[in-house]
């Protein structure tokens, strides 16, 4: 998973401030959820930003943090803030491009 780049993000005491692209909705995201947007670079797993990151911060079980995380992620993507794919995302190649 990736952010997307359309979507307008600030940081305001730990937290993000999110809008999306696609219909200018705001989203106000608490620190885990912060922690995964900060984390979504389009290469990393999202099981392993749940396990390296969510879990080792804050005190949570993995199996519970992983499905609200996948929750989240679906959500987010639904607002186009967040992008999916099976593979790597990078900034030359969009979600859904073929090379």
């Amino acid at each position: 998973m990736a952010r997307n780049p359309r979507a307008a993000a600030r940081s305001l005491d730990g937290e993000m401030m999110i809008m999306s692209g696609r219909d200018s909705t705001l989203f106000t995201l608490n620190k885990t959820a912060t922690t995964l947007w900060q984390s979504a670079d389009g290469a990393t797993p999202l099981d392993e930003i749940v396990e390296k990151k969510i879990c080792a911060e804050f005190e949570v079980e993995p199996t519970e943090a992983l499905a609200d995380a996948e929750t989240l992620v679906r959500e987010l993507a639904g607002h186009e803030i967040l992008q999916i794919s099976e593979t790597p995302i990078t900034p030359d190649k969009p979600v859904g491009e073929k090379r």
